[in-house]
């Protein structure tokens, strides 16, 4: 009986399976690459919106805090975005006939809210508070990047879930002095721009967070000599003259002690254990994020 197939179909065969074998490869990084890239996470892109909101112009250039617009970012798990009449605090005695500004008066005459489009949008099925973030050391522009140098704004990081459990992987990195918060600016501590903490006395009914005080200046600058002079009371009556009792020490309890930090990740694990932070095991489980 004649043979059906060649000798070399043997190797035609073997070929088809590494040929099949690298498609398979190679469509698994392409949709691995797929679903990393701005056209599925948008990041980068800036969505029209009903007004052209400018964060520089607001934040940079007048001054506005972010929790004057975004009111429950400290206390709820969503930001908020700011009714009609926030802006209209300022709008309705500046830029007053401005076209630009036109949907946000016919705002304020109807009643009816500006549709924003959502730049910064998780999925439903991801639970994310603002509060507990912002009041456990993290900051505005860890997230949301620069936005006091956003024309218009842009999701800067992915959101995904690897991007989230990075930090929560290793939250040392990230966190900063609740007094930094809210600074776009912030610069993370170097041997020629030192950071000073200090721990103070539990406060109840505040974030753990504000347990601590940071300052960027030397604490001790002013040497200890002012400070024994505000152990002393001032002489009392009759203490003037010679031969008067000497004054009275009065216990005047001295400031805490304050840490010097070089580096980031010195810092960070000093307010990781003072913030009272959970360890990476308990932050990285499902249900922090997936209720």
């Amino acid at each position: 009986m004649p043979q059906i197939f060649d000798r070399s179909s043997n190797a035609l065969a073997r070929m088809s399976l590494v040929l099949t074998g690298l498609i398979v490869i190679a469509l698994g990084v392409m949709l691995d690459q797929l679903q990393r890239s701005p056209w599925v996470t948008r990041q980068g892109q800036r969505p029209d919106q009903p007004v052209p909101f400018s964060h520089e112009h607001h934040v940079q250039g007048l001054g506005l805090q972010c929790q004057y617009c975004h009111t429950t970012v400290e206390k709820s798990s969503y930001a908020g975005i700011p009714p009609t009449r926030t802006c209209m605090n300022c709008h309705a005695q500046i830029w007053t006939d401005a076209q630009l500004l036109e949907p946000v008066r016919n705002s304020w005459y109807t009643g009816q809210s500006i549709v924003w489009t959502k730049v910064h949008d998780l999925p439903d099925f991801v639970y994310f508070n603002h509060s507990i973030h912002v009041n456990k050391g993290i900051g505005c522009e860890s997230c949301h990047g620069r936005v006091d140098e956003m024309p218009l704004m842009y999701e800067q990081n992915t959101l995904q879930m690897e991007w989230c459990l990075n930090c929560h992987r290793n939250p040392a990195k990230n966190l900063r002095p609740t007094s930094e918060i809210y600074n776009m600016a912030w610069e993370e501590p170097t041997p020629y721009r030192p950071v000073w903490c200090a721990a103070t006395a539990d406060k109840t009914g505040v974030p753990t967070a504000q347990d601590v005080n940071c300052t960027t200046a030397n604490p001790d600058t002013g040497g200890a000599s002012a400070q024994m002079a505000a152990l002393q009371s001032p002489p009392g009556p009759g203490q003037g003259s010679e031969g008067a009792a000497p004054p009275i020490p009065v216990p005047v309890p001295l400031p805490a002690a304050y840490q010097k930090f070089t580096s980031q990740d010195e810092l960070g694990q000093f307010l990781l254990v003072h913030y009272k932070i959970k360890s990476p095991r308990l932050i990285t489980s499902c249900n922090t994020c997936h209720r």
